[in-house]
């Protein structure tokens, strides 16, 4: 039987004519805003290169698990200090193609009143901002407790999203993210389908909000490791989660070619057995060859928590090593998108004092071309130093 049709108002949006990069994508995105979407996507996922997430609220140092580091003060001059360090550390655009910023920094200056989005764009990057609120943790009604201590959660944030998007936009940012949190915990059903639906159709509605303001959605379903599950648990609800996730984002008639996936790995719960890294690496990529069309340019992985006991730099750069080598011909560009496992060593070499600063650099560089090397699976494990687990805290309560 045929839907029923009926006249728009004349104020209403009115799709646009199809054309061949519409295709059956139902938009009212003009085929120039979907070439600028697209060129954004293709130039964020250039061959070797990953992103920076540097969108913490506070200093990156307190999330960085190390005890020592967690002492500088977390003043909004040393946020700058630190931010401006990494921004224009020379060369670093070899390996790093976009920068996630918190909203402060994308109107922070640096000590000398130079833009930091001026300081990532002067050196060959491109900017990208965190739009949601973060979660409470109150949670959704009738949801159970997981491994995080509390509920299952909501993000905040879409009311002035479209707003925000395009100051943003104007400001000179040119892609953003938005992560949603999902915790497993099998005795309890988590997460449960509520959860994994208002994550997923969140996602997606922040997703056709950011293309609709031209900025590139980086669309983050944070499977979170806490708790004592295995991999193959992990694995199961990953792809549960992916698959509802591109549904949702048809549904919200996203343009995929320009946006970009930044999930969770295949990995078995912090207190759950460990797998080894080839079992990691082929169930997270298997994962994915079930669920993310090769319409989507690039998949950005967030390196996730660790035991105390392992070394987050490091264990993040191999795994994605060992991805890429044991699959060198996949449909889309599989890289990294991290925060403290692209920082901490950066962060305990600089420890707040300017004397630091080329040093510091050098480290996020090194680091940086580790990961870029991991992108090719050519990375040789132990070749880039690291901060190591020495003075290692539990760093997951930190701001964020």
């Amino acid at each position: 039987q045929a839907l029923a049709t009926f006249d728009l108002p004349r104020s209403a949006p009115r799709l646009a004519a199809m054309s061949v990069p519409r295709g059956g994508l139902h938009t009212t995105l003009s085929d120039d805003e979907l070439a600028e979407l697209k060129a954004t996507a293709t130039a964020l996922c250039a061959p070797g290169k990953g992103f920076l997430a540097s969108d913490e609220s506070a200093g990156p140092w307190l999330r960085a698990g190390n005890a020592d580091a967690a002492k500088i003060p977390d003043t909004a001059e040393n946020r700058a200090a630190y931010r401006a360090l990494c921004f224009t550390t020379p060369g670093l655009s070899q390996y790093i193609s976009g920068i996630i910023l918190h909203w402060e920094t994308l109107f922070q200056k640096d000590a000398e009143g130079r833009d930091m989005v001026d300081l990532i764009k002067s050196n060959g990057m491109l900017s990208g901002i965190k739009v949601d609120k973060g979660y409470d943790k109150l949670g959704l009604l009738g949801t159970e407790i997981g491994p995080l201590g509390h509920a299952e959660t909501w993000c905040k944030g879409m009311d002035d999203l479209d707003k925000r998007c395009a100051e943003a936009y104007k400001q000179g940012a040119r892609f953003a993210k938005w992560r949603n949190v999902l915790q497993i915990d099998p005795s309890k059903g988590l997460p449960s389908d509520l959860a994994i639906q208002e994550c997923v159709h969140s996602l997606a509605r922040y997703a056709s909000t950011c293309q609709q303001n031209g900025l590139v959605p980086i669309v983050e379903p944070e499977i979170v490791p806490n708790g004592k599950h295995d991999v193959f648990v992990c694995a199961a609800v990953t792809e549960k989660v992916l698959a509802a996730q591109f549904a949702a984002l048809r549904l919200h008639n996203v343009y995929l070619e320009g946006a970009v996936l930044k999930p969770n790995m295949v990995k078995n719960g912090l207190e759950g057995p460990e797998a080894s890294t080839e079992v990691l690496a082929r169930l997270t990529v298997q994962a994915l060859m079930r669920t993310v069309p090769p319409a989507m340019p690039g998949i950005f992985f967030l390196s996730g928590d660790t035991p105390l006991g392992q070394d987050n730099e490091e264990t993040a750069t191999v795994n994605l090593n060992a991805m890429n080598a044991l699959h060198p011909k996949l449909p889309w560009h599989l890289s990294f998108s991290y925060g403290k496992a692209l920082q901490k060593n950066a962060i305990v070499t600089w420890m707040g004092k300017d004397e630091n600063k080329a040093k510091a650099q050098q480290a996020l560089l090194n680091r940086a071309k580790a990961n870029s090397e991991a992108t090719k699976g050519t990375y040789a494990k132990g070749s880039c130093a690291s901060a190591g687990t020495a003075g290692n805290v539990a760093g997951s309560t930190g701001a964020y």
